[in-house]
């Protein structure tokens, strides 16, 4: 199912689903989304549709305290036991969930893997699948359709080039578009313009600020979170009495689902409003700014993030202004997009259209022909039937890359005590998601030695209250220079 953003395609590819689950006597449904941050936006569409007790949500950010006053004590009992299983005609889960259980060797994950079998399995977004891991997923979806009686149905904006060819002997065979014309499509649900940079030097952050500065509603969308707060404190010195707000992932979800629903609400009332972004708006976020500035990054990326302007198509035309930052993209995927990127414009020019399916697929080749590689090994390790190994090099997310962090937000100080009395349950623990941040090892590092933590639970971290400061209301956890206490905190 390709079509731009915007256009509807969470709704779209479940009326496909119904349709075809019918007429092929299947099962249920599985809706597969790469980040949280927007699952629980479709699992609402589907719920309020379907009804409550046909639709499974099933991912780390699940809060039990909603799912109480939402379902009752007897219905999440209900929903714990189907989660374990997939035992719900609707399943709305995570990449990381859905295909790390597929080479998974626990009896806790691997319960759910017969509920798989004939279903229709929606993958969102399916260009945000991890390279690094393609060659082993695209092995599974074929198994899937071949001897599972599944059918996989691939929803994007900007089509990955997976199909099997010549060259590609690790692609999916016998791919079928649902929409007739993709192209045409694109070209009749246009909605933005793009203007591409003049030059290759950087714009500096006073220049862009005061680019946004004319705009009364605009959004900027940068690669780091220092970029992020730099650009937020300088467009609030040019405009003090307007709200400039900032979002990333340096604040907890609850944080940033009280920016997003502040913003959303000036927008509405056509007040003035500016937002400074990382990247994490473009997953899927529903929000609508007549003028976006994108940091110049992969094609994906680009057109994501051009999914958050003129979303609802009241202007003939959204801006979307793309600009070299100063700084780079963090190494890896997102880097090696904003390489790929560079290269399609030096042989193509800015008059290239990015909207365009067939110069998305283009990209998606130069992208996959340097990072599509089975570098863990695990396809050997899986024809040797290893598979504690598979199910421990096939890890979308890194566990020891980062610490979790709670942080003083909201009720999240009553949260922690339930950690206590009763104890660490699954569902305490799964009630402070909302308040945590991630870090990496060095921050980690840095607030230990400072004697900001307290371990509440093996890898979740409690911030301590002489340090409750270092979460700025306005930036999330801010780290930056000497990590010290509150001098008033420590006043007996």
């Amino acid at each position: 199912l390709t079509a731009p953003t915007g256009t509807g395609k969470t709704l779209a590819s479940m009326l496909f689903a119904l349709r075809h689950a019918a007429l092929r006597g299947l099962r249920r449904i599985i809706v597969v989304l790469p980040y949280t941050s927007i699952i629980e936006q479709n699992a609402a569409v589907y719920r309020e549709v379907f009804g409550e007790n046909t639709v499974l949500e099933h991912h780390s950010n699940l809060d039990p305290d909603k799912e109480l006053s939402r379902k009752g004590e007897e219905l999440t009992a209900e929903h714990r036991l189907a989660s374990e299983n997939w035992d719900a005609p609707i399943i709305v889960t995570t990449t990381v969930q859905f295909f790390e259980s597929l080479f998974a060797n626990r009896t806790s994950r691997c319960r759910k893997l017969h509920n798989i079998a004939r279903s229709v399995v929606i993958l969102d977004e399916v260009q945000s699948l991890p390279p690094n891991f393609l060659v082993t997923i695209l092995d599974a979806l074929k198994q899937l359709t071949a001897h599972y009686g599944c059918t996989i149905a691939l929803s994007t904006a900007t089509p990955p080039s997976l199909v099997a060819r010549s060259n590609f002997g690790y692609g999916l065979p016998q791919v079928t578009e649902i929409i007739p014309d993709p192209a045409a499509l694109a070209r009749t649900l246009r909605r933005v313009t793009y203007h591409w940079p003049q030059t290759p030097e950087p714009s500096a952050w006073e220049e862009l600020a005061a680019r946004m500065a004319v705009h009364p509603r605009s959004l900027a969308v940068v690669h780091l979170r220092n970029d992020a707060r730099i650009l937020t404190e300088i467009l609030r010195s040019l405009k003090p009495n307007e709200p400039v707000y900032h979002l990333s992932a340096s604040m907890c979800a609850a944080h940033r689902s009280k920016v997003l629903a502040d913003v959303r609400l000036h927008l509405k009332n056509g007040d003035p409003c500016r937002l400074v972004s990382t990247q994490l708006i473009e997953a899927g976020v529903d929000i609508d700014f007549p003028v976006l500035f994108r940091a110049m990054a992969g094609l994906d990326s680009i057109v994501q993030a051009a999914g958050r302007c003129n979303r609802e198509g009241d202007l003939p035309s959204g801006a979307v202004h793309i600009f070299n930052a100063a700084t780079q993209p963090p190494p890896g995927v997102l880097r090696r997009g904003l390489e790929t990127m560079r290269a399609l414009l030096a042989a193509k020019g800015a008059a290239v259209d990015i909207s365009d399916p067939d110069t998305c697929i283009e990209y998606f080749r130069a992208f996959y022909s340097v990072t599509l590689r089975d570098t863990l090994g695990i396809q050997a390790e899986r024809a040797e039937f290893n598979f504690a190994t598979v199910a421990e090099k096939f890890r979308l997310i890194e566990d020891e890359c980062t610490a979790s962090i709670v942080v003083k937000y909201g009720d999240s100080e009553d949260r922690l005590k339930r950690l206590e009395r009763p104890g660490p349950t699954r569902a305490a623990l799964r009630g402070l998601q909302p308040f945590i941040v991630q870090i990496y090892p060095n921050a980690l590092r840095s607030l230990t030695a400072a004697g900001a933590l307290d371990e509440v639970f093996p890898g979740v971290f409690r911030l301590l209250d002489p340090f409750h400061h270092i979460y700025h209301e306005d930036f999330g956890l801010h780290l930056k220079g000497v990590i010290s206490p509150d001098a008033a905190s420590m006043i007996i």
